[in-house]
């Protein structure tokens, strides 16, 4: 990872902004943050050493820019042009931009933006329900090949759900805030988040505690020090699994001598008959949301019947009759809420193997 600051220097813009790290800092300084201001690093990507090799190499990604200032905050128009060439002619850097200015990102962009750079991700970070619900609206509309959110400093419950649902978004990280009289993080918030990151299929990352975190109702204090290794010692961030590919998990399945002897019975033709595919699939979907795709299964290993019902028999065929089958066959992680996406995976899957039945 590496950093760029182009210019530093903020100007506060909503309630996150409160204890800014920056502020923080610089007062420590006696130097006035609010004046913005060109760095010395501001054509550092392009600056190299005395071998002639650049100082920041494809080695050093993701390079996250502006990380003591806002990259589109009005004071540094004059010079974004500049930066944006730069960012042009080093394609081989993957440049991270966070930004609570998401309302003016569409009048700052290049003339040659088109859908975005391949090397730029554009982040909005918001910090509770009401900005998060000014700025998504904005940010989903913004054309980028790839879009992140940060929730830092966390400051309430937030439902960013419908946001995630629009496939727009790849990423999430979440975290409390650090410093001296800060607001509490509350760990329930967290986990809120990743159950609808893991709905929607989005990659969670859980970035700190926050100086203040209230877990189950008790308050505790954290150093800063602390922070971030206490984040990842709760083992909560998720990244989904890349699903195979159907082709390849029927080969796999082919070679099972267990999941080959299932066969759809002279009474499951009927039955598909008498109700139609559309049924079948609508049984199926059902099925699997209800007895597959809860986070805590009580009757887990049991809650497939051998016969019953065409997709019953499908589910043991595909390897889809229980959590303990599906992380062994798909890698789907247990003890998580399954994504609509890995649902609607499993009903493919399933109604592939009872199609094929069907028309033998």
């Amino acid at each position: 990872m590496a950093i760029w600051n182009p210019w530093h220097g903020c100007k506060k813009y909503s309630s996150g902004c409160m204890n800014c790290y920056v502020y923080r800092r610089d007062g420590s300084f006696g130097k006035d943050s609010s004046i913005v201001a060109k760095t010395a690093q501001f054509d550092l990507p392009m600056k190299k050493k005395r071998d002639g090799s650049y100082k920041i190499t494809e080695a050093d990604n993701p390079v996250y820019t502006c990380m003591t200032s806002d990259f589109f905050i009005d004071e540094a128009d004059e010079w974004r042009d500049d930066i944006w060439k730069i960012i042009r002619q080093r394609q081989e850097l993957e440049f991270k931009i966070i930004t609570k200015r998401v309302v003016r990102i569409m009048e700052c962009l290049p003339d040659d933006w088109g859908e975005g750079y391949e090397n730029v991700t554009l982040i909005a970070t918001c910090e509770n329900q009401e900005e998060a619900d000014r700025r998504l609206p904005v940010f989903l509309e913004i054309p980028s090949v790839k879009k992140e959110i940060i929730l830092e400093p966390l400051l309430g419950k937030t439902d960013i759900s419908s946001y995630l649902s629009s496939g727009k978004i790849s990423r999430v990280v979440c975290g409390g805030e650090s410093g001296e009289n800060v607001r509490p993080c509350d760990y329930d918030w967290v986990l809120d988040l990743r159950r609808q990151c893991i709905e929607a299929n989005v990659s969670f990352y859980f970035k700190q505690t926050g100086t203040v975190f209230i877990k189950d109702g008790r308050q505790y204090h954290i150093e800063r020090k602390l922070q971030m290794s206490q984040a990842q010692k709760a083992g909560i961030n998720y990244t989904p699994q890349a699903l195979p590919e159907i082709p390849d998990i029927f080969l796999r399945l082919s070679r099972s001598e267990f999941r080959s002897r299932f066969k759809l019975s002279p009474a499951d033709i009927e039955y598909i008959n008498e109700k139609g595919m559309d049924k079948i699939r609508s049984h199926t979907y059902d099925f699997i949301r209800k007895r597959l795709a809860p986070e805590y299964i009580p009757n887990d290993g049991k809650q497939t019947s051998m016969r019953g019902h065409p997709a019953f028999l499908a589910q043991h065929a595909c390897a889809c009759c229980c959590r303990d089958c599906l992380n062994k066959w798909y890698g789907i992680e247990k003890d998580k809420q399954l994504s609509e996406k890995e649902i609607e995976y499993i009903v493919d899957v399933l109604m592939h193997w009872i199609e094929q039945q069907y028309e033998k």
